[in-house]
């Protein structure tokens, strides 16, 4: 677990060197297929993002309706996170990536041939199984399958990120400007290409570790009786009610076309993929996990503030947008490397658990915001996310004896 931390927190000294570089870059082809196919399932968070208005605009939607595109996707996706690990330990890393896979390019699919938004919100739902199944197995994959170590393993990973965060919305935007349904198809068929490079190049091999013992359904449940995981857990399901109001609301009050909200979005998936994986190891080493989080969310909070006092001046809202991608890139990295030092349980384990309560807060934020704007103004939902990351830093800082543990952990390995 603590190689993790390691990992991330050299990410520069692995990243400056020509020689490493180009080791980073000698991987086999099995480690280039997932990569490719984690790009375009991680391009699925911000894809959406610039056609929700004019997918309400289309089906006759609300923008409570249509901000249920996020929270059914998230909402299945927090229940399927604690069945990943047993299905991968039953049935390999390559059969789990490749069911992942197929699940998304089939809802996806039909999500861009579908004619109304309550089909369309459950087929999204879908995507998020599919999406739950992949994502929890391609770490593993790429650090099982990789040459070089388990530090450029993790860069590659984080590239992946980086990569399908920032370019999801730019293509959505791109897509989504002929119509609607264009992100949706689009990504079905991108989808194919991956289950071919996977099916060719990936070895059919099960998880070394699954052979010895089979993960139980049980296991994120027990694992979140450790204080530590657990107050991560439910920090971070506060703070993604502010991280999901901004993705999910924010394109309805910031009065672009599609072209332009794809590249407000591309900026913040840029910083955030910046920041996770080259500044958060920096702010680690220096100010110390928990401080660095704190201060992260602290700042995020004051975004959404602004958003909410400044709703109707347009470049304020771009700012703030842009802006908050270097807080939650940061924040990101930061918490998952401290949740995978809190407790004494495999890594998987905690990453099912903490990713279980982490999406519980990714699928009430969105509905809220939408109903909020709608019962009141556009301002509200802003300043409610706000607070919701501010009582994260509470939350955080009211239990800092039981996470003062994680540097000293990763410190000591």
């Amino acid at each position: 677990m603590s190689s993790t931390q390691r990992s991330l927190s050299s990410s520069k000294s692995n990243t400056a060197s020509p020689a490493d570089e180009a080791g980073l870059l000698k991987q086999p082809k099995a480690v280039w297929a997932v990569f490719f196919a984690s790009i375009i399932a991680f391009m699925g968070i911000g894809l959406v993002d610039p056609i929700l208005p004019a997918i309400a605009k289309q089906l006759n939607a609300s923008q409570s309706e249509v901000t249920l595109l996020f929270t059914s996707y998230n909402a299945v996706m927090a229940v399927a996170m604690l069945i990943t690990g047993a299905v991968s330990s039953r049935i390999g890393l390559k059969w789990t990536l490749m069911a992942g896979v197929v699940i998304i390019a089939i809802f996806s699919g039909l999500g861009g041939s579908s004619n109304g938004i309550w089909t369309l919100v459950g087929l999204r739902g879908g995507w998020g199984l599919g999406n739950a199944l992949f994502v929890a197995t391609a770490l593993t994959a790429i650090v099982t399958l990789s040459k070089g170590g388990t530090a450029k393993a993790i860069i590659l990973y984080e590239a992946a990120i980086g990569l399908g965060i920032s370019v999801g919305p730019l293509v959505g935007g791109w897509l989504g400007a002929m119509s609607w349904r264009g992100p949706f198809l689009g990504v079905a068929v991108l989808m194919v290409v991956a289950f071919i490079g996977l099916s060719i190049f990936m070895p059919n091999t099960t998880n070394a570790n699954a052979v010895k013992k089979k993960t139980s359904l049980m296991d994120p449940f027990r694992a979140m009786k450790h204080r530590s995981l657990l107050v991560f857990g439910i920090a971070a399901a506060l703070y993604n009610i502010g991280f999901f109001t901004l993705l999910a609301y924010a394109p309805f009050v910031m009065g672009l076309d599609a072209h332009g909200l794809g590249f407000v979005f591309l900026g913040w998936g840029i910083l955030l993929a910046v920041t996770s994986v080259f500044m958060a190891p920096k702010l680690q080493q220096t100010f110390g996990t928990i401080k660095s989080m704190s201060v992260m969310l602290f700042l995020f909070a004051l975004l959404l503030l602004a958003m909410g006092i400044w709703t109707s001046t347009q470049w304020v809202v771009i700012v703030a947008v842009i802006l908050a991608g270097a807080m939650l890139g940061n924040n990101n990295t930061l918490i998952t490397t401290a949740v995978m030092n809190a407790a004494p349980v495999e890594r998987s384990t905690a990453s099912a658990a903490y990713s279980f309560l982490r999406f519980i807060g990714g699928a009430i934020a969105p509905f809220m915001a939408g109903k909020l704007a709608e019962r009141y103004n556009p301002s509200v939902p802003f300043i409610v996310g706000a607070a919701f990351v501010a009582l994260s830093v509470i939350f955080i800082l009211l239990n800092y004896k039981h996470l003062k543990h994680v540097d000293s952990v990763g410190a000591g390995h």
